[in-house]
């Protein structure tokens, strides 16, 4: 899972000593490291961390085409991996610097603690170094121009975490583990080589269990924050800003809880293969590890991957196109596979109202949209006149703004019904202040408004972790959120229930459903553009300038077309033959009554129409290729709508 610690086979006889062999010239190294087109990382340690650069020599590309390659040639490096993530350019994420900014000058007071607070998740490496010297608060202003820090989540920040601290340690609280200066990796002590990474960079390759358990990612993605009123003054109470981690404990996913269902965080950002992969470069005696874990840290943030690619040069980022392109389609990949299950159900239909019910369930291990409380997915639902392409209902669209149509002024809440097109149902957290009101400046957040994030499979609110997950703005008339059919909670689940005048239609309709993410909404925005600094005068011209179209999860539709009114054959009209052999299919009995007739494929298609004043006889050629199709009769008493089969 963690190759970066130097997990080597050791071949050699006789035991090398530390410190006492020089393994590679500098020029060496810097051959290493400058091969291909990559950008450089960053070089230099300070007292407990070292930038990435000082990894890349052994665990990043390999120019002789020996390590961090399947079996079938696929360069699986850690380095070039894990260099375009969100993890990497935590310290450099533009969104996060005007955020961050943003908070200061609302609470001027309380600059030094909150950026002192927000680079002990974004900048670790820097922050800690001076905490554990003695020497902090860390501020942005030293963050900028300390080259470790900007190295962002980087080997060294992860692979020293201590094993005491999993899972009891969340808010940025971190504990790093630099007796003997270990590098922890999942390979056993007597199955590496450790001998080069303790000369070259002074650290010691040591097996941890503790590197694949989910507690190692629980310091971060468990953020408490306390509460400051409108004024500034603290209240003594806190908000879970996120809570990533105990969204998972208190699921199925839950390895310890649940170990024949249980998948830790690794297992889905850092997946694992079972083909054998050399761990360093530079030692052809080395033989293949298994498992090895990819480092793609992939998530969903698709946008700001984005935003990071095409302004990688002025945010200094040492990470290519290509790399970013890659880290994008594994994001979107993750999001669009792994996130969401999606059906349609057509539950009852007359002249007067459609009832179509929308079930999601949620796949991941957490709570659906997670982490960062500006994330957000809904629900679009669309009901289309099959005959004419007229849409009938429209519930969840988007607007030229990027932002939903109809969307409520203040926040959206939630629905279990569905009736009128400016009615959308969102999955979101809302943050509101002490007086009740929206808000988005993390500080002034005292309870969640709404929290109606789809939960993972096994949520209850009676596992000791709920406190800090709640769902909230979900009335408890609603007895599909979370709940299965015998009305059990763990469901991990929602059923939204539209219902739609259709004012005497009965004509075949299309009913289709699309949930679609979006992380950064510009709403979300407007508080913090509201506000002028360096940071968020930058990060505002990079967002509007970017597509943020919102990233399509799944989609469903489903054609209803038994919606017969009227007995054809009593007014004398037939169909014949039926199936259709040699294409043309006739239709008879036809008089002023018919209005009109069309035929149409599955798909809605028009393949020929003909009016009232035609005849009694009709000829269609259909399309030579095999399959169904509608043939609508649109009457003075209504529509009838017949199946007809070209074989």
């Amino acid at each position: 899972m963690a190759p970066v610690v130097g997990g080597m086979a050791w071949l050699a006889t006789e035991p090398v000593p530390v410190h006492a062999v020089h393994y590679h010239t500098p020029a060496q190294l810097a051959g290493f490291r400058s091969s291909g087109d990559t950008i450089a990382l960053p070089m230099g340690e300070n007292h407990y961390f070292m930038a990435s650069g000082e990894c890349e020599g052994c665990h990043g590309h390999d120019p002789a085409g020996h390590a961090g390659l399947t079996p079938g040639g696929v360069d699986v490096n850690v380095v070039d991996d894990w260099r375009s993530t969100m993890m990497a350019n935590s310290a450099r994420d533009p969104f996060w610097r005007a955020k961050v900014s943003h908070e200061g000058l609302v609470n001027p007071a309380h600059k030094e603690v909150l950026e002192d607070k927000c680079t002990s998740c974004h900048a670790p490496a820097g922050r800690f170094d001076k905490h554990m010297l003695g020497h902090g608060p860390y501020s942005m202003a030293e963050l900028m121009h300390d080259s470790v820090a900007l190295d962002g989540v980087n080997c060294v920040a992860c692979h020293i975490q201590s094993a005491d601290s999993l899972g009891i340690r969340f808010s940025g609280n971190l504990k790093f583990d630099t007796t003997g200066r270990p590098l922890y990796g999942p390979y056993l002590d007597d199955d590496i080589f450790g001998a080069p990474m303790a000369s070259f960079v002074g650290y010691e390759p040591r097996y941890g269990a503790h590197i694949n358990d989910a507690g190692l990612c629980a310091g971060c993605h468990t953020l408490i924050t306390e509460t400051a009123d409108l004024s500034g003054q603290h209240t003594g109470g806190h908000f879970v800003e996120q809570a990533t981690y105990h969204e998972w404990l208190n699921s199925i996913f839950n390895n310890e809880e649940h170990p024949e269902t249980g998948v830790t965080c690794q297992g889905c950002h850092v997946p694992r293969i079972e083909e054998g992969v050399v761990l360093s470069a530079n030692y052809i005696f080395l033989q293949p590890k298994s498992p090895f874990g990819l480092h793609h840290f992939a998530g969903a943030n698709s946008f700001m991957l984005r935003m990071l690619r095409d302004h990688a040069q002025e945010l200094g980022i040492p990470a290519t196109a290509t790399q970013f392109d890659s880290t994008i389609a594994r994001t979107d990949r993750l999001l669009q596979q792994h996130s969401l299950l999606l059906d349609l159900h057509v539950a009852a239909r007359d002249a007067d109202t459609a009832a179509v019910d929308v079930g999601l369930v949620n796949l991941a291990g957490h709570k659906f949209p997670s982490g960062y409380p500006a994330r957000r997915a809904w629900l679009e639902f669309v009901a289309l006149d099959l005959s004419t392409g007229d849409t009938l209902f429209h519930s969840g669209g988007l607007g030229p703004d990027h932002e939903v149509a109809g969307h409520d002024a203040d926040w959206e809440p939630h629905y279990d019904v569905i009736r009128e097109e400016h009615q959308a149902q969102i999955y979101e957290m809302v943050m509101g202040d002490v007086n009740g009101d929206k808000t988005t400046v993390l500080e002034r957040a005292a309870n969640p408004l709404k929290d109606n994030r789809l939960p993972p499979a096994g949520f209850t609110s009676q596992h000791s972790t709920y406190d800090t997950a709640v769902v909230a703005g979900v009335p408890a008339a609603d007895i599909d959120f979370n709940l299965d059919g015998n009305g059990q909670q763990g469901a991990g689940r929602d059923v939204v229930h539209y219902r739609i005048a259709l004012n005497g239609f009965t004509g075949p309709v299309e009913f289709r459903a699309r949930v679609w993410y979006q992380s950064s909404p510009p709403r979300w925005m407007q508080e913090m553009f509201a506000h002028q600094s360096e940071e968020i005068d930058a990060f505002r011209t990079m967002f509007e300038a970017a597509d943020n179209t919102p990233v399509l999860v799944r989609e469903a539709a489903i054609t209803d077309d038994h919606t017969g009114v009227l007995d054809l054959q009593a007014w004398g009209i037939r169909l014949h033959p039926n199936p259709v052999f040699q294409g043309a299919l006739m239709i008879s009995g036809l008089d002023r009554r018919v209005q009109e007739v069309s035929v149409l494929d599955l798909n809605g298609k028009l393949i020929d129409r003909r009016g009232a004043a035609s005849g009694p006889v009709w000829r269609v050629d259909l399309p030579p290729a095999p399959g169904t199709y509608l043939v609508l009769f649109r009457t003075n008493a209504g529509v009838h709508v017949e199946r007809v089969i070209r074989m």
